[in-house]
């Protein structure tokens, strides 16, 4: 176990399907082989779950929170679930960036309970890129070789045109190239979605393209970076056209999202781009309807942990070994 990449892995909401999932990726025998997990969160909840679906098998625990429930609030928001979930993932970012441990898996939270417990929360991207201090970060959605970034993620779809600019395009574009190259593609080759329907159909269906996208990608190629695009959204993700791609570069949340989930909801994985920890999370949320009922899938999971291993391996970020506090 000590030659693996230790892994910091929150327990989500413990309403949600979080407690499910965590304990029983801790306790396959597959992802064992892979990854040193600790669990981060409250022991309560963590001792239910594996009571409940791992045969109550032991697992590394990391006490984040003082809570005890006498009865988990399933399948609902509250205030407390909240709290335990956003101290999760505060004390797991802040073990990973002192080096403690190789990297961070986050489990789905509730936003409605983490606000209703008075913090304010977007989401996991954001918050953990504030606490590492990054002002220049992206979301990745990725499954197998294809792999979206997001040029503007939480934000109005009516602020999208006037939030994008050439500089963002360009940002995202060199951080998802890293990201690729350092799962082993030497020379990924990228897509550019358009903004507009048709890629704006030369400036009678927006100009966006013009003004900026295409400037963008000429600045991009001078930079030895080989992106082709943009292209018409609607075609993009097609099979014969994405097949061609390593990464594909999106200029807003549903945009990318709808078509990946479509194709990849319960295998997807969830990367935050431009930090200076590996971290990643599943694609999905927390799932209330199914919640302690033992019929989460584990897909997204597993391959969120099996990501983060390794890119902890590859050396994403080549002084997380060196200087890890035993």
């Amino acid at each position: 176990m000590k030659n693996l990449p230790k892994i910091a892995l929150t327990m989500g909401d413990p309403a949600g399907i979080g407690p499910e999932l965590v304990v029983r990726a801790a306790t396959n025998a597959a992802i064992r082989k892979i990854a040193d997990i600790s669990i981060y969160g409250c022991p309560d909840i963590i001792g239910k779950a594996s009571a409940k679906f791992a045969g109550n098998r032991k697992v590394k625990i990391v006490d984040t929170g003082d809570l005890k429930f006498s009865k988990v609030p399933v399948g609902k928001t509250d205030s407390r679930c909240g709290i335990e979930a956003w101290d999760a993932i505060v004390c797991a970012a802040k073990d990973v960036m002192s080096r403690k441990m190789d990297a961070l898996v986050t489990a789905p939270v509730n936003k409605a309970s983490i606000n209703k417990a008075g913090i304010p929360f977007t989401g996991h991207t954001e918050l953990i890129a504030e606490l590492c201090g990054v002002a220049n970060f992206a979301m990745m959605q990725s499954s197998g070789n294809l792999r979206v970034v997001f040029a503007t993620t939480h934000i109005p779809l009516q602020k999208v045109s006037e939030t994008l600019t050439e500089k963002r395009i360009i940002e995202v574009t060199e951080l998802v190239y890293e990201a690729i190259r350092q799962e082993g593609i030497k020379k990924p080759v990228l897509a550019c979605a358009a903004l507009n329907p048709h890629a704006g159909e030369s400036g009678y269906m927006g100009k966006e393209e013009i003004r900026m996208i295409i400037p963008a990608l000429k600045k991009i190629r001078k930079k030895g970076i080989d992106i082709r695009g943009p292209f018409p959204p609607d075609t993009l993700f097609i099979k014969e056209i994405r097949e061609k791609f390593d990464g594909i570069v999106s200029m807003y949340h549903d945009q990318g999202h709808i078509p990946f989930k479509m194709l990849a909801f319960e295998k997807g994985v969830n990367s935050t781009l431009g930090l200076p920890i590996i971290r990643t999370s599943v694609d999905h949320g927390t799932a209330f309807d199914i919640a302690w009922k033992g019929k989460a899938d584990t897909g997204s999971l597993f391959a969120a942990v099996r990501l983060a291993a390794l890119r902890a391996v590859n050396g994403q970020n080549e002084k997380i070994f060196p200087s890890r506090k035993n």
